[in-house]
């Protein structure tokens, strides 16, 4: 009797209001689904958060959760390329959370991806489901914690998420531990799953709006160049790019942050919530390169409904599926876990288990609102932003660009001095942008360069990096030797250069100089500190490049010439090609100049193709009145025509031509050719990443196979559709102009 009045009181509460029947909850009731007295002590708190619910909603997210992260596994974890992230052997720097993180040898980690995707798809179907989440949130924090370059915000978030599910009752509903335990299927759930999950997805994005009121994003500098991306093309029509920037892509981004959350928490705002937030995200999925945080937030936004959704929603389903669908019947099993109120009493009886999920609950939410302003304890990670990207929910509010990064070693014995290439020994680039992982990759360099004679080396880095669109500066000081440099994660960088925000209004004078400039002048605008000077080189094809002064003093060194020459602000100085140069700061204020110069091999080239279609055209139109001589005959020949062309630039021209065509193919495709071609795209990468898994597993089982075999079974494994070219992918994107798109 009482258990069966408990599921009523509970159905009551949690499922959609029946519309026949009176509302009789007050205000604050409707509006926030509890009572003014559910928050007057820490008792009537408890029993809020234990409250029973349905286990629907929490169910479809679970097995969505874990569908997605199975997908995640093999594309953005890099199950299909780990034997190029783990080579056994190779010289690499890494740059793990903690120093003594390493990666297990490459066969050793197949099979941590192995456990972490069974533990995903254990998730998704809710077969031993706490195990399935033991198995994924172990190997997915220790992947996440072994590599800070490959952090973001998403990835961060499916950490928590997979950790949140962890503790609460996410199989009681649509699971294979329902079918094998008909004690818990159907069961209730306490409140506070839905609590944690919600209030996560709101902190998401309330915190990322928060921070887009930062001033560049709401003047629309942290990501300009997307409202050149085709997606916005719709706008085009009654808006310039301009205020596509600001309006839509900035002002758009920042309001729909800040209300999302409110607006699906509410039954009135909801479907206004479902409609913005799923528009953003598709979108969103065709702007970056994100993996599956699309999709998973998309799969979050049901949670913001009524717990009984899934429900009313396959109720509708032919009753012949309902055997392999979720469960339609409102009848639900009582739980342990929740705090049913007592018949005999007006105060539930509340055990140990369900305070402590109180006192979790509590904590957890504090701490995630602290999480992304807690970067004055650990100072060390801040450098021109505050902390590592990927936990403060600062989405795509810096942009970064980086024009000059030069490596220098000298041999503390002999004093001999050289230079590295950028990047060398590692597989990421976001190290140029942060101290901590600027400390690490040093400190590998120096271990690694004695394996090539150079003994106790000392490396310096001079790295130049414009953040939203401000000059081009250096992030940390060149003179000092970061091997033995002091670094605390706990204490501010001292070798960390001051970005120079004093500066930032000169932004909008870029803009109108570059609106000045023809299409084949090129501008990079710098920023220096007193005190030290760019050694410069300019190449053979940069021909008239010459550097103006805007603010401060400038000694500009032409070092073949042997000669100094002082450029005052407004003044300007042409440096030669094919030479090095240095430009010295000798104003007590910072300086700024320009550099301006026009590639004149490259424009040369414009000019001779714009001359060799003007041929085509007539010779195909029949307008040309003079016999081609041969080396220009393949600029007739039939489309799809083996050529020979022997003229170089001839040559280029075709291949251009093949490829603008190809461009224009690909983007006028119809939505079923473009489902092919990412459908086969995804096959392929799947398909290897579980080859090599299987290759992986069998050397653990059985040793490795003789040499030509396995190189046979790689060969297999790295079998691609003819169309799916990696190399051709680069080159069309590079064409369109948006590559990082």
């Amino acid at each position: 009797m009482c258990c069966s009045l408990a599921k009523q009181r509970a159905l009551r509460a949690d499922a959609a209001p029946a519309k026949e029947k009176p509302d009789t909850k007050s205000k604050m009731e409707r509006l926030f689904g509890f009572k003014k007295e559910d928050l007057t002590s820490w008792s009537s708190l408890v029993a809020l958060l234990n409250r029973p619910t349905d286990p629907a909603s929490l169910g479809i997210f679970r097995c969505l959760f874990g569908l997605l992260m199975a997908i995640d596994v093999t594309q953005e974890r890099g199950l299909s390329h780990l034997d190029f992230k783990y080579l056994d052997g190779a010289p690499v720097c890494r740059f793990p959370l903690f120093n003594f993180l390493q990666p297990l040898p490459l066969d050793w980690m197949y099979l941590v991806y192995v456990v972490m995707f069974l533990g995903a798809l254990g998730i998704m179907l809710g077969c031993f489901y706490r195990f399935s989440c033991l198995m994924f949130i172990s190997t997915y924090w220790y992947i996440f914690f072994l590599d800070k370059t490959a952090w973001n915000n998403h990835s961060y978030l499916y950490g928590l998420i997979g950790f949140q599910l962890t503790l609460m009752d996410g199989n009681r509903y649509w699971s294979i531990d329902g079918l094998r335990r008909p004690s818990i299927r159907n069961a209730h759930v306490p409140l506070w799953n839905y609590t944690l999950l919600r209030t996560q997805i709101f902190i998401v994005y309330f915190i990322a709006g928060i921070k887009k009121l930062d001033a560049d994003w709401v003047e629309g500098y942290s990501m300009s160049y997307l409202a050149h991306h085709w997606l916005f093309d719709p706008f085009k029509v009654i808006l310039p790019v301009e205020l596509i920037n600001l309006l839509v892509v900035h002002g758009g981004g920042l309001i729909l942050d800040l209300s999302a959350g409110y607006l699906l928490f509410f039954d009135a705002t909801r479907p206004y919530g479902f409609l913005s937030v799923t528009y953003f995200h598709c979108m969103n999925s065709q702007l970056f390169s994100i993996g599956m945080f699309s999709y998973t937030m998309l799969a979050t936004s049901p949670l913001f409904c009524y717990t009984d959704w899934p429900r009313r929603f396959f109720a509708h389903f032919p009753a012949f599926l309902r055997a392999v669908l979720p469960l339609t019947s409102p009848d639900q099993q009582p739980s342990a876990s929740c705090v049913y109120p007592e018949i005999s009493s007006t105060t539930p009886k509340l055990r140990f288990k369900h305070r402590l999920a109180a006192i979790f609950t509590v904590l957890y939410i504090i701490e995630q609102f602290f999480m992304p302003y807690s970067h004055f304890i650990t100072k060390g990670y801040n450098n021109w932003t505050n902390g590592l990207y990927g936990y403060s929910w600062d989405m795509m509010v810096h942009s970064r660009s980086h024009q000059h990064v030069k490596i220098t070693y000298k041999d503390g014995q002999t004093g001999d001095i050289g230079y590295l290439n950028p990047g060398v020994f590692t597989q990421s680039r976001r190290w140029k942008d942060h101290g901590d992982m600027l400390k690490q990759y040093a400190t590998c360099l120096s271990q690694l360069l004695p394996r090539y004679n150079i003994s106790e080396p000392e490396i310096y880095f001079d790295i130049w990096v414009s953040i939203n669109e401000r000059f081009q500066q250096r992030i940390f000081d060149p003179r000092v030797d970061i091997v033995t440099a002091d670094w605390s994660p706990f204490k501010p960088n001292p070798w960390l250069m001051p970005l120079l925000v004093d500066l930032s209004p000169w932004r909008t004078k870029f803009q109108e100089i570059e609106g000045s400039l023809d299409n084949q002048t090129e501008i990079v605008f710098i920023a220096d500190f007193p005190g030290l000077h760019l050694e410069n080189f300019v190449s053979e094809d940069l021909g008239n490049t010459s550097i103006h002064v805007l603010q401060g003093k400038l000694n500009v060194e032409v070092v073949e010439e042997k000669k100094n020459y002082t450029v005052q602000p407004g003044e300007q100085i042409k440096v030669p090609a094919g030479a090095y140069h240095k430009v010295y700061t000798v104003s007590e204020d910072p300086s700024c100049y320009m550099y301006v110069y026009v590639n004149t091999t490259e424009a040369a080239l414009q000019d001779n193709f714009t001359k060799l279609l003007e041929i085509q055209e007539r010779a195909r139109n029949g307008t040309e009145t003079e016999p081609l001589p041969p080396e220009l005959q393949p600029l007739i020949a039939a489309e799809g025509e083996e050529v020979n062309a022997t003229d170089p630039i001839v040559q280029l021209f075709l291949k251009r031509q093949r490829r603008m065509k190809e461009v224009k193919k690909r983007r006028e495709a119809g939505v079923l050719e473009r489902f092919e071609r990412f459908a086969v795209k995804k096959y392929y990468t799947i398909r290897r990443g579980f080859l090599m898994t299987a290759i992986a597993l069998r050397n653990l089982a059985v040793g490795l196979p003789p040499l030509e075999q396995l190189t046979r079974e790689v060969a297999f494994a790295n079998m691609k559709a003819p169309q799916a070219d990696g190399s051709q992918e680069e080159r069309l994107k590079d064409e369109v102009g948006h590559g990082e798109l």
